[in-house]
């Protein structure tokens, strides 16, 4: 790549201890942003997803696991999206769900950033994530950016170019980079990797490409079994469902489906030297939170830069794709065009 110039855990239990028991629950949880020590304080930006609450559900457990660090979550900024409707519509009832859990709701995310030592941006809208992320890299906190990473490819390079500028670390994942049976599929159960496909729902949204919305999920997991090194996508494309194919530079073939009609799940077939593997079922949300902790207490990216990009090269060179009746498009196309705008926004904003 061309370089620019400047460098749902659930821990809420059956209330069998009766009203006394649940008095003193809320008592502890309304503590939280008191009684956590400096180092460990997250802060949320973005109440418009329900991972926001399922983090803040795990983290601020009277008893999360030690894999949680002691980590937990003590502000948010509620503001999501400006107008899509399904994200607007969420933000106040997600707000009252984490007051409950300790949280303070902050006017700003440079309120946040004073009361808090890492972020978790969980704004669903992937168009204001640039924006958002600036303010958090330049105030040199680690923040983990909720998929997807941006609305475009060219903000997606520029996120993760700004963090090489500012010299903090950022990552971005779905959780489905954690579904039942990837980690020994990854450690070799199924020999080399010989192809795969994955499946997952695919929702759309007018302000975002096509598979950035929801797509991304399967299109993530179809990465952490294929790796990086697509050279080109074509694909079939209906009012129902997306089949999009990625040619691999070793000739391997990885494909995805999109589905907006009938069963919505998520899984996938790995073809590899020892055997064909089914995927197995979603893990949920924690296999990520603690891929998360891990990152805020070393800074180092679970996923590299390099492949959260091509993963949503991938997604962009689909909607060429789409755009020309599915003739095939080069991944080196998308990306130059894309690197090209990334470095004008940067030279812009810094």
């Amino acid at each position: 790549m061309t370089k620019i110039k400047f460098k749902r855990r659930n821990f809420i239990r059956t209330a069998a201890a009766g009203v006394a028991g649940i008095s003193l629950f809320r008592k502890s949880m309304g503590s939280v942003s008191q009684d956590v020590r400096k180092g460990l304080r997250v802060g949320i930006i973005g109440l418009d997803t329900s991972h926001s609450v399922a983090f803040t559900q795990t983290l601020n457990s009277p008893s999360p696991g030690p894999e949680y660090g002691g980590y937990k979550i003590v502000a948010a900024y509620p503001k999501g999206s400006n107008d899509i409707k399904s994200s607007v519509d969420r933000i106040p009832g997600y707000t009252e769900d984490v007051k409950k859990l300790g949280v303070e709701i902050v006017a700003s995310i440079e309120e946040l950033i004073e009361k808090t030592d890492v972020v978790l941006l969980e704004t669903n809208d992937g168009r204001l994530h640039l924006e958002q992320a600036l303010k958090v890299m330049k105030a040199g906190k680690r923040m983990f950016i909720d998929k997807p990473i941006a609305a475009s490819l060219a903000d997606a390079i520029a996120i993760f170019d700004a963090a090489e500028h500012y010299n903090v670390p950022v990552f971005s994942s779905s959780s489905l980079r954690y579904i039942q049976g990837i980690d020994e599929i990854r450690a070799g159960s199924a020999g080399n990797i010989l192809g795969a496909y994955t499946f997952s729902p695919a929702t759309l949204e007018k302000t975002h490409p096509d598979l950035f919305w929801y797509g991304v999920h399967g299109v993530e997991t179809l990465f952490t079994i294929m790796g990086t090194g697509c050279k080109s996508v074509s694909g079939t494309f209906t009012a129902d469902t997306d089949l999009v194919t990625g040619l691999w530079s070793d000739s391997r073939i990885g494909t995805f489906r999109g589905i907006r009609k009938g069963k919505a799940d998520y899984g996938g077939t790995v073809f590899g030297e020892k055997g064909i593997v089914p995927l197995g079922k979603y893990n949920g949300y924690n296999p990520l939170l603690a891929e998360i902790v891990k990152f805020f207490q070393t800074g180092v990216p679970p996923v590299k830069r390099e492949e959260t990009i091509e993963i949503f090269a991938f997604m962009t060179a689909a909607a060429e794709s789409k755009r020309q009746n599915g003739s095939t498009v080069l991944i080196e196309k998308v990306m130059k065009e894309a690197t090209r705008e990334a470095g004008r926004k940067m030279n812009t904003l810094l």
